[in-house]
């Protein structure tokens, strides 16, 4: 694996005399050289900490019980499950569950499962390494490829934030009547909030985070309850199946699904948030460490597949069963539930977790977006400014979108933009992957055999899935 990754990094000459020769041969620009690597194998020594404001904010007593440690640890979990259940999984699983029933529930277990593994990988990235996803790329790899990778990665948090500004947008409108327009720039106020919650610390973002992802559980688990759900059918869609991959239509909801529930910008944001636990350095108090962020990030994750197998059951028992088969707009759901279910809060309450949802993804997308430039370019811009250019990215497409196509094409971008995330995902997925298996990096921590064959039929199965979704594009086009 070391042999992959020097080849990725382009040759590494050994004498110092040799490196420019070398870098020549390579094409590695002369601003791109790193003549002496770290005795752990990166090209740069690294630069200031991950998320500075919040980095290692949060006390470990390394004497406690186990339980107290774990909840000690509780937190960055939370806010990484977010983005796997933020407004774009709305439109993804409620399409899904009103066209085809039942059979998208395997898609949604297995992007979980995969999302749980991928997950573990971040947090034992940044707790060993010290450097989130962002930081290791920039330090490893030359500096052509690392900008490559960061605006491919600032592409995939423009489709999120797009997900997040559309999905808080529709709930005002919902809620309130506000046009879409002017809710999409109303969603630029949340900076303000973003930027108080933080001057409190990070535990309260963490708070305020669960206290969302709460009412979020709460409104789904009313929707169900009436909605009736036929479990049985419910219990078969957890089993996969081949109509998944024959039907295009089918296909496409599903690498949409993927898309929506293993963000590839997660992974960065993971990797740094790990960070804000003061744990210690040492290798017994770093394997804690691991061990406590990975419960933590299972758990809430679990948290997460309930919430988006909730949607899709309820778009397919609300909506598929009663012969309601093309529920693929959120508004449309929401004026359907109330009259469908007999259920006098559905649809209101439908609309405040899509808020809660919105809101709650504004604040985990807006620091990955902070990681992300910060980490790949490492530079420090004030927090006002950074934040303010992320919402801009995903504002000013989402406006001009709606205005020139009108509010009817909401939905068609939300299922869109998770594609798009789709289609990111390696890029982040391969290079965790790579470190992480990388024992010059990792020392003890490396990934095992077993691990790195899981990760790698991981990495296949997302890329195989978008080239069959490109090549049904593609002939989709040509005829």
């Amino acid at each position: 694996m070391g042999d992959s990754l020097d080849m990725l990094a382009g040759p590494q000459p050994s004498a110092k005399t040799g490196a420019a020769e070398a870098e020549t041969n390579a094409g590695v620009a002369p601003g791109d050289r790193a003549p002496h690597r770290t005795p752990e194998g990166w090209r740069n020594s690294g630069g200031l900490a991950s998320l500075p404001e919040a980095f290692r904010t949060v006390p470990i007593d390394h004497a406690a019980p186990w339980w107290r440690k774990m909840l000690a640890f509780a937190g960055p979990g939370y806010l990484v499950a977010v983005g796997y259940m933020d407004p774009g999984n709305w439109a993804t699983s409620l399409g899904g569950g009103s066209r085809f029933g039942y059979t998208l529930l395997s898609v949604i277990l297995l992007s979980n499962v995969m999302a749980m593994f991928l997950q573990a990988l971040a947090a034992k990235l940044g707790i060993v390494t010290g450097r989130d996803l962002a930081q290791a790329c920039r330090d490893h790899f030359s500096k052509r490829v690392s900008v490559a990778l960061w605006l491919l990665c600032e592409v995939a948090i423009a489709a999120c934030d797009l997900a997040e500004v559309l999905g808080s947008a529709i709930a005002l409108q919902l809620l309130f009547g506000i046009p879409l327009f002017w809710g999409v720039l109303i969603t630029a106020g949340d900076v303000l909030i973003i930027l108080a919650l933080q001057s409190r610390g990070f535990r309260f973002v963490e708070a305020l985070v669960i206290a969302l992802i709460g009412t979020i559980g709460g409104c789904f688990a009313y929707e169900i309850f009436f909605a009736r759900p036929l479990w049985l059918d419910a219990a078969r869609g957890w089993i996969p199946s081949l109509e998944i991959i024959r039907n295009p239509e089918m296909l496409y909801i599903a690498i949409g699904i993927l898309g929506a529930t293993v963000m590839p910008h997660n992974l960065y944001l993971h990797s740094s948030i790990v960070q804000t636990r003061a744990f210690g350095r040492d290798t017994e108090n770093k394997r804690d460490a691991v061990k406590y962020a990975v419960i933590d990030s299972t758990i809430a994750l679990f948290f997460a597949l309930f919430i988006n197998a909730a949607i899709l059951v309820l778009g397919a028992a609300a909506f598929h069963t009663r012969g309601i088969g093309h529920v693929a707009e959120i508004s449309q759901a929401y004026q359907l539930l109330t009259p469908v279910l007999g259920a006098s809060f559905a649809s209101i309450l439908f609309a405040i977790a899509l808020l809660c949802s919105g809101q709650n993804s504004t604040l985990t997308g807006t620091l990955a977006g902070q990681i992300v430039m910060e980490g790949f370019l490492s530079i420090r811009l004030a927090p006002w400014l950074r934040r303010l250019i992320t919402r801009l990215i995903a504002i000013v497409p989402a406006a001009i979108v709606i205005g020139v196509m009108g509010e009817h094409q909401a939905t068609n971008l939300l299922i869109l933009s998770q594609v798009i995330l789709s289609m990111q995902l390696p890029f982040a997925v391969i290079p965790l992957v790579l470190f992480t298996s990388d024992k010059e990096k990792m020392g003890a921590f490396v990934n095992r055999p077993l691990t790195v064959v899981i990760a790698g039929l991981m990495t296949f199965t997302i890329l195989a899935l978008n080239l069959v979704l490109l090549g049904q594009i593609f002939l989709a086009w040509r005829s």
